[in-house]
């Protein structure tokens, strides 16, 4: 029980103040005036006592209450009666000598009261507990004030974090899409803290959205331009450079009439519209719209005006970088040639692409110069680095080259020009490039090149070869250390085939080996489309953009027309590399289908034994590959002709060999084989050629 004040009339008073004076209060009474009461409970009889003070804690009739725990219980949740008895059970185990707890009190009227209970345990001489005594009190007021901390921290913390975020996520924006990229992706509305978005820019005196996020939102796209006259209250806000924050979106359609039809289409309660201000400039406006919101308490104001000035400084990082690399893609279009001269037996594609990362353009470029003698000259070249700087070299570098180029000089003369030009010029930089010149109507190439990565080849078969293309130094290099030798390689190009140039960021990967970059160019060419252009797309497609697009690409694709004939007098060409051991069975693989296609398959042994001496002789005795044409001529005798060229001016001697020699019996064979045959000159070298008549019927 616990022990209460009580006066005995007949026990002496203390001496004390006069009857004017105040009262003096005991105990009970003290713990009364501060909302505390005490109680005793008795564990082993299962009786519980409570002074007056804690049956108004507990909100009891003295006249109803029994006594016992389970009469306190009644007022007390069973989720909060099972953690008060946990504490205290739990104490004793743990022969602990007080406990406290808070629980919740549902009073009568149907509040609910924080209240906190502090006992102490009293135990027998063996430890086992007897009674609790202790006091209860009303922690309302206590817990509402820590609550309400914890909110303020809760929210300041939540404040923090969508700050913080919101940073991050801006930092790494470079241009104003990656900004609103940021704003629009995913997770993006969560991070702000808001149910919709809306950004607009200031240009020319008038608002343009440029991102929208959120369900029904789409609809304001439908005033993608509006004028900058205070008639919607973002306009307003940029106008006056003051946020507005807007609980009902319905009223605030009576201020601004314009709203009306496209508030009744979204699904929003409350708006915050923001001025982006940065440099003292409103460069535009920023709506974040919110669902069963119903005020804006001043941290939630200043949450927003905080996103705004991060938005508006990204943004205006933002534009400027956008106003810089228009500047720098501008001057980089302005270096490359405007347009690429027509050209009769073939097709030619060019095309360039800037980095997709970083402030400058670089000095990649390509160029088409046509020739004397109805030749084309191809180039496409890099200069050293990534800026305006190496843009402009490109530009003066291009032009020289394109005049020493039609000025008839070989391939070689054109790059030691070249590389003399770069090294005068008032610049450290160097620059790689490969030239050729390529006769259409014949198909040679004569190639050369500077510290830069050869040509591609795609054959009529589908296969493709990298050219073992001699170099030199890169120019501008080459001149500074005396070595301005680039020596030719002659090339073939037979009908039907296609010729790549590109430069260095079309294959390269980061953090990868050149030669991975190079293994994927070739399949992609392997499987790409016939067409000039579309294949040009199609190796930007699977390659610039895979890489990442970190490095800027100049890219030429050109391809010799086909040459099938007609269906009366059907022609096909194969050109058989010097140093590739697969061509000689491969073009006597060609040569028997296409007999077979034609109708006349009994010609192919013949054929075949035939092409195979021209083709060896040519390979042996000639510095270089050999093109194989055969054809049928209808007129006036149905038969098939079978040419193979090569680059030597040496004319072929038909010989008496021994019976011991092992060579020289080349022409023999032809002679006995073929109808006729014969030889010819074609311009840098000769073609052998031989005849065979078609079976009668055929």
């Amino acid at each position: 029980m616990v022990s209460r004040v009580e006066e005995d009339p007949g026990a002496p008073r203390p001496p004390g103040p006069s009857r004017s004076s105040p009262r003096t209060t005991g105990p009970g009474e003290r713990l009364a005036l501060n909302g505390m009461g005490s109680f005793d409970w008795d564990l082993a009889g299962g009786t519980l006592d409570l002074d007056p003070a804690a049956l108004v804690v507990f909100d009891l009739d003295p006249a109803e209450f029994d006594g016992t725990p389970e009469g306190v219980a009644v007022r007390i949740p069973a989720e909060d009666a099972v953690r008060l008895s946990q504490t205290v059970f739990g104490a004793m185990e743990a022969e602990e000598e007080t406990y406290g707890s808070y629980f919740m009190v549902r009073r009568r009227d149907g509040r609910d009261q924080w209240t906190h209970a502090q006992g102490r345990i009293l135990r027998d001489r063996e430890g086992r507990g007897q009674r609790i005594v202790g006091i209860v009190r009303d922690a309302t007021a206590e817990l509402a004030h820590s609550m309400l901390l914890r909110k303020l921290e809760a929210a300041r913390a939540k404040q923090t974090t969508i700050v913080q975020r919101t940073t991050e996520a801006l930092s790494r924006a470079v241009t104003v899409d990656d900004v609103t990229a940021t704003l629009t992706g995913a997770g993006a509305l969560e991070r702000l803290g808001a149910d919709g978005l809306a950004l607009a820019l200031v240009e020319n005196g008038a608002l343009r959205i440029i991102a929208l996020s959120g369900e029904t939102l789409e609809v304001l796209s439908e005033r993608k331009f509006t004028r900058l006259d205070g008639s919607l209250p973002l306009a307003q806000a940029i106008l006056t450079r003051k946020a507005r924050f807007a609980t009902s979106l319905a009223t605030l359609a009576e201020e601004f009439p314009l709203l009306g039809s496209y508030l009744r289409r979204i699904r929003y309660d409350a708006a915050a519209y923001l001025p982006l201000i940065a440099q003292a400039k409103a460069i535009g406006g920023l709506v974040l719209f919110y669902r069963r919101r119903t005020e804006f308490s001043p941290e939630e104001r200043n949450l927003c005006l905080g996103l705004a000035g991060i938005v508006a400084q990204s943004l205006q990082r933002a534009l400027l970088f956008d106003q810089e690399r228009e500047f720098a893609t501008g001057l980089q279009a302005a270096m490359l040639p405007r347009r690429i001269p027509e050209i009769t037996g073939g097709e030619i594609a060019v095309r360039y692409h800037s980095a997709w990362s970083g402030r400058e353009v670089g000095g990649d470029w390509y160029d088409v110069i046509a020739l004397p003698r109805d030749r084309v000259g191809i180039v496409v070249g890099d200069v050293q680095g990534h800026d305006t700087h190496a843009a402009a070299i490109m530009g003066q570098l291009r032009i020289a080259l394109r005049a020493y180029a039609g000025e008839g000089h070989p391939p070689s003369t054109v790059l030691a020009r070249a590389s003399r030009f770069l090294a005068e010029l008032d610049t450290e930089r160097f620059a790689t490039c490969t030239y050729a010149q390529v006769d259409l109507e014949t198909g040679g190439v004569r190639a050369c090149r500077a510290g830069h990565l050869g040509p591609l080849i795609r054959h009529t078969d589908g296969r493709t070869g990298w050219p073992n293309l001699r170099g030199g130094l890169p120019l501008g290099l080459a001149s500074a250390f005396e070595q301005e030798d680039f020596p030719e390689t002659r090339l073939d190009l037979v009908p039907g085939e296609t010729l790549v140039l590109c430069t260095d960021g079309l294959v390269e990967e980061p953090a990868a080996s050149i030669t991975t970059g190079m293994e994927a160019l070739a399949h992609a060419v392997r499987s790409g489309p016939q067409e000039a252009g579309a294949l040009a797309d199609h190796l930007l497609d699977r390659l610039w953009e895979r890489w990442g697009s970190g490095d800027d690409v100049a890219l030429l694709v050109l391809r010799r027309a086909p040459d099938p004939g007609t269906h009366r007098a059907p022609r096909i060409h194969q050109y058989v590399h010097q140093a590739d051991p697969e061509g000689l069975s491969e073009a006597r693989f060609a040569l028997r289908q296409a007999l077979r296609d034609w109708g006349v398959p009994e010609l192919a042994d013949d054929v075949e034994v035939a092409a195979g001496e021209l083709l060896v002789n040519a390979l042996l005795h000639t510095d270089g590959g050999a093109v194989l044409t055969m054809e049928v001529l209808p007129e006036p005798v149905r038969r098939i002709r079978l040419w193979v060229k090569d680059r030597s001016s040496v004319w072929p001697r038909r010989r008496s060999p021994g019976e011991a020699a092992t060579t020289g019996r080349g022409l023999l064979l032809v002679d006995a084989l073929a109808t006729h045959w014969g030889v010819e000159s074609r311009g840098e070298g000769k073609a052998v050629w031989c005849e065979f008549d078609a079976p009668a019927g055929t």
